[in-house]
């Protein structure tokens, strides 16, 4: 498999974080991205052929380095949200247009890292959550459908959560939190009520300082598994899900110099889950190929920017094939490597 050289957009200082999303209603994918030192978000619009206007940039809080995407006040249009370092989340409603209202501001903990948006009590409203690794918590924040949100509840985690997933890890329709612990080694699961709280986590082992956690059927057996980055042990591994909220034993692949957040996807299209994950010291992005049991292949690796923060994924181009989208931190660019596979 192979992807084209990386075409670059030009951000706002420091970019941290990237999310997609239809921002003006003409079924192409748009991108956001958060940028810590411009203290703004960009926003990108998609030509629908895998070039992208130039940034719209909209005012955040201090240092901006999360970001989600969802409906937040139920007028079937994308909304963002950012977490800002002067403690606060950041939400801005959309017109439908690619245009944005100025931000309304939540406070939060200490510090918040990343942000997720889902439903969390089955009321058919959008909530948000946020980790906060200086006090190692997770808070919820449930939405009244307006634009507007609850106080939050916290709920403990393990040492400094970093990496946030969301999905259904045991079987009962609610969607569960993952967060991973940097200091702890270890993930933390905490199952959904389904009104809105959660149980007390539970954790798992990874590797040495987990930053990034993703979510795919690695082995076909329609129960979700998890894909954990450790960023100081250079390795990504492998957990796979019993459907009842617990794991199996990890399996563990070398990466590049620490790696970052992982994205899963089909690169190939041999309908198989396969990984791409930031080497940011080698500035680079590695792909390891699935093989459909749980296994992969080594990484392949391709070329980005300087300094790779974050990546998501999606068909740029509408040809078909899932092409990547990586924000490169010190260069203050968004690059497209668009999937060449055939």
């Amino acid at each position: 498999m192979s992807f084209a050289p990386m075409i670059a957009y030009k951000t706002d200082y420091s970019p941290e974080s990237v999310a997609t999303g239809d921002f003006n209603g003409d079924n192409r994918t748009d991108l956001v991205v958060t940028n810590a030192r411009g203290n703004t978000i960009s926003v990108f619009l998609s030509y629908g052929d895998g070039s992208f206007s130039n940034q719209t940039t909209f005012p955040t809080g201090i240092s901006p380095i999360g970001v989600a995407v969802g409906d937040l006040n139920g007028d079937n249009r994308l909304d963002i949200v950012t977490n800002n370092f002067n403690k606060t989340i950041s939400v801005f409603l959309g017109y439908g247009n690619g245009n944005f209202s100025t931000q309304i501001t939540f406070p939060t903990d200490t510090s918040p890292f990343l942000v997720a948006v889902s439903d969390f009590n089955n009321d058919n409203k959008s909530d948000i959550v946020v980790t906060n690794p200086n006090n190692d918590t997770v808070s919820v924040y449930l939405g009244y459908g307006n634009g507007n949100f609850s106080t939050p509840t916290t709920f403990p985690t393990g040492s400094s959560p970093k990496g946030i997933a969301l999905g259904d890890f045991n079987d009962d329709n609610q969607i569960d939190i993952v967060v991973t612990n940097y200091n702890n080694k270890s993930i933390s699961i905490l199952l959904n009520y389904g009104n809105g709280s959660f149980a007390n986590q539970t954790t798992f082992p990874t590797g040495l300082g987990p930053v990034s956690v993703a979510i795919g059927d690695f082995n076909e057996d329609n129960r979700l598994d998890l894909v954990v980055t450790n960023s100081r042990d250079n390795t990504i591994i492998i957990l796979l899900g019993y459907g009842n909220g617990s794991f199996a034993t990890q399996t563990t692949y070398s990466t590049g110099v620490f790696p970052g957040p992982a994205v899963v996807s089909d690169f190939n299209g041999d309908n198989r889950k396969d990984i791409a994950v930031i080497n940011t010291n080698n500035n680079a992005i590695g792909v390891f190929l699935g093989f459909g049991d749980g296994n992969f292949a080594s990484q392949i690796t391709f070329p980005t920017g300087f300094f790779p923060f974050s990546l998501a994924v999606n068909d740029f181009n509408g040809d078909g094939r899932q092409d990547l989208a990586v924000v490169n931190n010190v260069d203050s660019t968004m690059g497209i490597l668009l999937n060449n596979c055939q």
